[in-house]
């Protein structure tokens, strides 16, 4: 560890900005004070994403949470593009599937799940403590394909239940939903086989390009799966995935939240 001399330490830390105010690009409520986040609000950012991932197995050459790391890139992104919008932590325990008897990612150790009446609670509890606080517009931004439901749910029975108050619910259903991301593929020449469905090229690419570190590079030759993911958690093969895809496909997404986000939330109900 390198330490430094007290003048220069004040030096690095005036150069980096790290002791003085929070730099205009943060946009994560967990990586700011109280009173910052109040000041974000009195000018304007009264418009919250609450993002959700979700702890699963994602075959031997992926870590378990890929969706965490995804979400809180991209909801980070769509923040900055709209603007006057802060991003709440990522909530990583999400619906995954039965646990008794195990089904789905639940057959595979490390993964966590909720039912959807825990997970609607969840997030039913978060948007009351964001309203409390002044929030005007709350968004569900979810990264795997259980959490749509719950979030659609919530998002209309309170929408309908604070618009007396001036708050909006929203779910941002076209991130995941009609992101043009498997025709977007098809049109490069990959086939639906290679595309697959879990922990295949899109989820691998999307990691690689944010944080090659949770995928196992010298794994992916070898992490073919099968149709229901028995063998070993993959419906699909990765092998062809790469950081360059993983680029264009979360460049998708977050165009597709835009999009959505711009032209029917923004507007009004």
């Amino acid at each position: 560890m390198i330490r430094l001399p007290g003048f220069l330490l004040l030096l690095a830390l005036l150069v980096t900005g790290l002791g003085g105010p929070a730099r205009a690009d943060f946009v994560m409520i967990e990586d700011l004070t109280w009173p910052e986040i109040k000041a974000r609000m009195e000018a304007g950012a009264t418009t919250i994403i609450v993002p959700t991932g979700g702890t699963e197995q994602n075959g031997p050459h992926m870590v378990l949470g890929k969706h965490n790391v995804i979400i809180r890139y991209t909801a980070g992104e769509i923040a900055r593009r709209l603007g006057k919008t802060l991003v709440a932590p990522v909530l990583a325990y999400v619906p995954e599937g039965s646990w008794d008897p195990p089904e789905g990612h639940m057959r595979f150790p490390g993964s966590i799940s909720l039912p959807d009446p825990v997970f609607e609670g969840v997030l039913e509890s978060t948007v009351r403590s964001f309203a409390a606080e002044g929030f005007k517009t709350v968004l569900f931004l979810g990264d795997s394909g259980p959490n749509q439901r719950p979030q659609a749910a919530v998002a209309k029975k309170l929408d309908a239940e604070l618009k007396s108050k001036g708050v909006h619910v929203f779910q941002v259903g076209d991130y995941y939903a009609h992101n043009g991301q498997e025709d977007w593929l098809k049109s490069q020449g990959f086939t639906a086989a290679e595309i697959g469905v879990h922990a295949a090229l899109i989820d691998t690419a999307q990691l690689m390009a944010i944080d090659p570190e949770g995928v196992r590079m010298a794994l992916l030759g070898s992490s073919a799966g099968n149709p229901d993911g028995s063998k070993n958690g993959v419906i699909g093969d990765p092998a062809k995935a790469t950081a360059a895809l993983g680029q264009k496909l979360l460049e998708l997404k977050i165009e597709a939240a835009l999009r959505q986000i711009r032209q029917e939330i923004a507007t009004g109900p």
